[in-house]
């Protein structure tokens, strides 16, 4: 039965995955994000052609696409052991349900297998499946969040931001698993499980890392979009003023 419920897991995480919203939003402006910029549908090449408040608005639909059926895959195995094994069910089926969600992102069955690079719902996963093992853990998730945050707005080079944002809670994943269960040696099913459940989490970070294989490349030649927040709020700023005075042209 637990298998079963693993397999529906990841099959369902890959189908809600698999929405873009960015693809989405911009279908609403008339318009395919598909087309502009980077080409990328995501949360800075949203912001960069939208502006910031549809770039924030893409990233909040997409940590919550990573999210929620993280959450969820917690609460449907808590508690659960695999047979004769210590090893939890939920610390390995957040991670499968994580991976499933991100391959979704990447490679979307509804658009040609045709994606986005899946940092915004990678954040969402690592940000659940940190936020279960307490509050220290959950911590470092928001940690990377803010310095990736930061450090974009600093230097402009977003694909490294995103790097400095995943990169973190995975390795604390990691260490949540060894410190868990890496003891415990004498259960045969723990130990491939604990293996297992690393190599997941590596594969989240190797295809998001792959997906932004282009960006590295742009990075080393010089060539990489920049990604200013701060142009951005200038240019919403102005919008917002230009918009005030047509409203009050229109009064008069």
């Amino acid at each position: 039965m637990n298998s079963f419920l693993l397999v529906v897991t990841a099959v369902c995480g890959y189908l809600i995955g698999s929405i873009n919203w960015a693809l989405i939003i911009s279908a609403t402006k008339k318009r395919d994000i598909r087309s502009m910029g980077s080409g990328n549908p995501g949360t800075l090449n949203m912001s960069r052609n939208f502006g910031l408040k549809f770039g924030l608005l893409t990233f909040f639909l997409d940590v919550c696409k990573g999210a929620i059926p993280t959450l969820i895959a917690f609460f449907i195995f808590r508690g659960k052991h695999f047979e004769n094994s210590v090893f939890m069910l939920h610390d390995f089926a957040v991670y499968l349900c994580g991976l499933s969600v991100v391959l979704g992102h990447i490679f979307p069955i509804y658009f040609k297998f045709k994606g986005g690079k899946g940092i915004a719902s990678t954040i969402g996963v690592f940000i659940v499946a940190e936020s279960v093992h307490g509050v220290g853990w959950a911590m470092v998730a928001i940690a990377a969040l803010v310095a990736a945050a930061v450090f974009i707005y600093i230097t402009e080079f977003g694909a490294m931001g995103s790097f400095i944002a995943i990169t973190p809670p995975a390795v604390s994943g990691s260490i949540y698993l060894f410190i868990t269960y890496g003891g415990k040696g004498v259960d045969g099913v723990c130990v491939t499980f604990h293996v297992v459940t690393n190599m997941l989490i590596l594969a989240i970070c190797f295809f998001t890392w792959f997906a932004h294989r282009k960006n590295i490349e742009r990075m080393l030649a010089g060539d990489e979009h920049p990604t200013s927040f701060k142009s951005m709020m200038v240019k919403a700023r102005a919008k917002k003023l230009q918009k005030k005075e047509e409203e009050s042209k229109d009064e008069k």
